[in-house]
């Protein structure tokens, strides 16, 4: 083999090797990354059934139940159009209220979301974009009906 054809062995491998690793890695980031979906989407079936995903909305107002211990919640998550039953186990962010702005993550198992954490948002004038647009597309829905 001459010198050449050896520098150019080792090129293919290495741009092979490089090939393999950013796909590994994509693939990676593709399986961890969760989306955001409102109760609308959701509800017309474009979440995810088997992954997890964030569910984002209002509390409904009157609709937080506390078990015994503190610990169990329920609550509905909603955007104005739908509604989403959520269960969570653990302790709730500060800022969590009825009738506020939430995130949740978690998986959907029987018309119920099961969340595994709460994020609430930090003030009455801030909402993530997606959000915020989720919102009002399902209350202009609504509006409309």
């Amino acid at each position: 083999m001459t010198p050449r054809q050896r520098r150019l062995l080792f090129v293919a491998l290495g741009l092979a090797a490089v090939s393999i690793a950013t796909a590994l890695v994509l693939r990676a980031l593709n399986s961890n990354v969760t989306f955001f979906y409102s109760p609308t989407q959701v509800n017309a079936g474009e979440a995810p059934r088997q992954a997890a995903f964030r569910l984002g909305g209002l509390v409904e107002a009157g609709s937080l139940q506390r078990a015994a211990d503190g610990l169990d919640l329920r609550f509905v998550v909603t955007d104005g159009a739908h509604s989403i039953p959520v269960h969570y186990r653990g302790l709730l962010p500060d800022l969590f209220r009825e009738g506020k702005g939430v995130v949740v993550s978690g998986r959907l198992t029987d018309a119920v979301f099961t969340a595994t954490e709460v994020l609430a948002k930090h003030d009455e004038n801030y909402m993530p974009p997606p959000a915020a647009a989720a919102l009002k597309q399902a209350h202009d829905k609504g509006a409309a009906k």
